[in-house]
């Protein structure tokens, strides 16, 4: 019982998995980020585009 402890103890897999999963939802928060901002300004050109068009 104390070896299956121990071994369960030192493992690390899911660990890594969860530092993995943590780095892939920091990325995704720039790149939403990103998104948006490009998205917003997007938007003001475009509505400056339409309303010089009209």
């Amino acid at each position: 019982m104390k070896r299956v402890l121990a071994r369960f103890w030192a493992d690390e897999s899911g660990a890594t998995a969860i530092e993995y999963g943590l780095i892939a939802a920091g990325i995704s928060l720039v790149i939403i980020a990103a998104v948006q901002g490009l998205g917003t300004t997007l938007n003001s050109k475009f509505g400056d585009i339409n309303t010089s068009l009209k």
